[in-house]
C-alpha cells in the first residue's frame, strides 16, 4: 500500500494505491463518502457470485472515477485563474496551451466547455460494458477499463487477439485504474464525435437524457446506449451519482 498526493495550490487529496493481491483488500463502498483509493492488477472477479462481483467492481472503479473528476475540476479552477490575471507568466502560458492541445480547443472558454465530466452513473455503466466487469484481460492486465484503442508504438499497451484490416489491434495500457478514466474523460472532451454531449452538459445532468449523445461510443449506436440504460435501471447505478470523496481526505497543501 502506497501514498501519494496530488499536490496544487487547491486542497491536497491524500489518496491510497493498492496493488491488489486479494480481493480482500477492496474497500466496499458502502455510503456516499469515498476515500479515494486507486487499484491496480485486479484480478478474479470472474470466480465470484455475480451480485458480490458486481459490488466488488463497482467498489474499485468508483473510487477512481471520483478522483479522476477531482483531479479535472482542479485543472478548470487553475483555468479559471488564469482568466483572471492580467499578466501571464511563461509557466501559465506552457500550462493553458498544454491543455488547449490536449483537449483540441480553439479558446479558453471553448476549453473550459470541454474540460467536463458525466454522471458517474454512465460512467460505471460503460466500464461494466467495455471490461465486461472488471474481467476483460485489458483490465486484468493493462487497467484499461473502457478498452482504449493505442496508435502510437512509443506507449505502453497491449495486443488484442482479434485482428482488423489484417493489422494487430492494441490497446492501451494505464499504470492504475484512475489512468484509465481519465483518459476517457480526455476522450469525451476532445473529440468531434462527442461534440452534441458536451452542448448537452451545458444544460442537463441527467444520464439518461445524456444517454443518446454516446452512440458513436460503439459501432452498434443505439443498441449500445440501449444497454447502458438497462444496465444502469437493472443496477440501480443512479444512486451512486451523488457520491462524493470523503473530504477528510482533501488538506490543504
Amino acid at each position: 500500500m502506497v501514498l501519494a498526493s496530488c499536490a496544487t495550490k487547491d486542497p491536497v487529496l491524500q489518496i491510497t494505491t493498492i496493488k491488489v493481491d486479494s480481493l480482500a483488500q477492496i474497500r466496499l463502498v458502502t455510503d456516499s463518502l469515498v476515500k479515494p483509493i486507486v487499484y491496480t492488477q485486479v484480478r478474479g472477479l470472474e470466480n465470484q457470485p455475480v451480485q458480490k462481483a458486481k459490488h466488488l467492481f463497482i467498489s474499485i472503479v468508483l473510487p477512481s472515477i471520483l478522483i479522476s473528476k477531482h483531479h479535472l475540476e482542479t485543472e478548470r479552477k487553475k483555468v479559471h485563474r488564469l482568466k483572471g490575471k492580467k499578466k501571464w507568466s511563461r509557466e501559465d502560458s506552457a500550462y493553458y496551451h498544454r491543455l488547449k492541445l490536449q483537449f483540441k480547443a480553439s479558446d479558453m472558454e471553448n476549453l473550459l466547455m470541454r474540460m467536463v465530466t458525466v454522471p458517474n452513473s454512465i460512467v460505471l455503466a460503460q466500464a461494466a460494458v467495455e471490461s465486461g466487469w472488471g474481467q476483460s484481460r485489458f483490465f486484468v492486465e493493462g487497467n484499461n477499463v473502457f478498452g482504449m484503442w493505442s496508435y502510437r508504438k512509443d506507449e505502453a499497451r497491449l495486443p488484442a487477439r482479434s485482428k482488423r484490416e489484417g493489422g494487430t489491434v492494441h490497446v492501451r495500457a494505464y499504470d492504475d485504474i484512475s489512468k484509465s478514466i481519465a483518459d476517457y474523460f480526455k476522450t469525451l472532451g476532445s473529440a468531434r464525435a462527442y461534440r452534441g454531449l458536451r452542448n448537452a452538459l451545458q444544460e442537463t445532468h441527467d444520464p439518461f437524457s445524456l444517454l443518446p449523445y454516446l452512440k458513436y461510443y460503439s459501432e452498434r449506436r443505439t443498441e449500445y446506449t440501449e444497454q447502458l440504460r438497462k444496465i444502469i435501471m437493472i443496477n440501480g447505478l443512479t444512486k451512486y451519482d451523488n457520491y462524493i470523496l470523503d473530504p477528510q481526505y482533501l488538506v490543504a497543501p
